[in-house]
């Protein structure tokens, strides 16, 4: 038995959703433990592109249960069209899909309200996806939030989110000026919603750690990436949960002696989405060559991802925090044709060097990386199934920041497809 938690190491978009779906060929579950509809993670299964944004990708295994867990902030509406879509594509998930009754759920006024905050900060604004993740969280945190578990009892669940909805169509109108919901509109859809979720919720706690008592294996993923954290993250610009590796212990009420390993995944170089610093951001026109080479743009709205070099100092923080045993480094095939490739091993400020990440923002964003030069291999490595067949400065890459980073890459994707993996070790 072991339980492994996959977590991103940079600012999400690591590709942790083609990690997972690769692993989750031998587990028995796949248990998400945070954030919501905001995030995507991206499966290419034989050629066929599937986005899933709350089901895990262990879905696409016909033996394997799924769990959303307490620490998810559910949207019915976006969770019940995945539903569709898998079964569209004759996935049941009927009886291998649990929520765990627990989970808050996001609601028409915390869509609104998010939009409205990013309209109003004008300069300051965060850079969030509009989903409501963040008011939705708030109201988990005041104790104000409606539980997907309500909808056991419809009465106690129509008080609660009239109730809600009052409170928020206040705050709409004369703090933004932004018309409120109409109420018998938002309680017909969700009493459907309801209808329709009901069979697939459960205690998914008491779920997951019979299964680890049974002796099965767990692969445990998280939403974003660990500088995402909101504590641990650059915030302000940061989500309203917890994707670093303890995350997994509070959203899916597990103990963390439970867990085995911790498999963090992080990509060839460095992308962000939304604003904040990024020390090693590109903004010259090799900047939009990654991004048009890496096909960056955001699963979930679409957005252009700014994009830099792979950057050292960040990655160390995350393999700290995560307590990471192993990484899987993901699109090592993008930086394919790039003549000259750079690794950030220190950052300078005021002319000092510094080794360390900065919990400052204001102090990250006047830093200036150091770089490691490195050559290119110029060679396709789309094709490659075995470590020693790579290009020797591909191989050169890869072991320069196993050595800086302090730990072993044991997974290499050099594409989207689940057969272009290598599995070192």
């Amino acid at each position: 038995m072991s339980v492994t938690v996959v977590v991103g190491l940079q600012w999400g978009d690591e590709g942790k959703g083609k990690i997972v779906d690769f692993l989750s060929d031998n587990v028995d579950v796949v248990a998400r433990y945070q954030g919501g509809a905001n995030a995507g993670h991206t499966v290419v299964v034989n050629g066929e592109e599937i986005i899933l944004h709350l089901i895990p990708t262990g879905i696409l295994h016909p033996c394997v249960t799924c769990l959303i867990g307490h620490g998810v902030v559910v949207d019915p509406e976006e969770l019940l069209a995945e539903i569709d879509l898998l079964q569209k594509r004759r996935i049941s998930p009927e009886g291998r899909l649990w929520i765990s009754d627990r989970a808050h759920l996001v609601l028409p006024h915390h869509k609104l309200l998010d939009a409205a905050r990013e309209r109003g900060d004008g300069s300051g604004c965060i850079g969030t996806t509009g989903r409501g993740i963040g008011p939705a969280y708030e109201d988990k945190i005041s104790r104000r939030g409606i539980r997907i578990g309500d909808f056991d009892n419809i009465k106690l669940f129509e008080d609660k989110l009239v109730r809600n909805i009052r409170e928020k169509n206040l705050l709409l109108d004369r703090i933004y000026g932004i018309p409120g919901l109409e109420e018998e509109e938002v309680l017909l859809s969700y009493v459907e919603y309801a209808r329709k979720l009901k069979p697939y919720l459960a205690d998914t706690t008491i779920l997951l750690n019979k299964a680890i008592e049974e002796g099965e294996e767990i692969l445990l993923e998280g939403a974003q990436g660990t500088l995402l954290d909101v504590d641990m993250g650059t915030y302000p610009y940061v989500t309203s949960s917890n994707p670093t590796s303890g995350g997994a212990c509070v959203g899916l009420g597990l103990a963390p002696s439970r867990i085995n390993r911790v498999v963090g995944v992080v990509k060839a170089y460095t992308t962000r989405v939304g604003n904040g610093p990024f020390p090693t951001e590109v903004r010259d026109e090799l900047g939009d060559k990654l991004r048009e080479m890496g096909h960056e743009y955001g699963a979930t709205t679409g957005r252009p991802r700014r994009c830099g070099w792979f950057d050292g100092i960040l990655t160390r923080h995350s393999v700290l925090i995560n307590g990471v045993t192993g990484l899987a480094l993901t699109k090592l095939d993008v930086l394919d044709q790039l003549e000259t490739i750079k690794v950030c091993t220190a950052y300078q400020v005021n002319g000092k060097n510094l080794d360390y990440f900065p919990g400052d923002p204001n102090i990250l964003d006047s830093c200036h990386p150091q770089y490691v030069d490195f050559e290119g291999w110029r060679h396709d490595t789309t094709g490659v199934r075995a470590f020693p067949d790579l290009p020797v400065q591909a191989r050169r890459y890869v072991s320069f920041l196993e050595d800086l980073l302090g730990v072993k890459i044991n997974i290499l994707s050099l594409g989207s497809d689940r057969k272009k993996t290598i599995l070192i070790d």
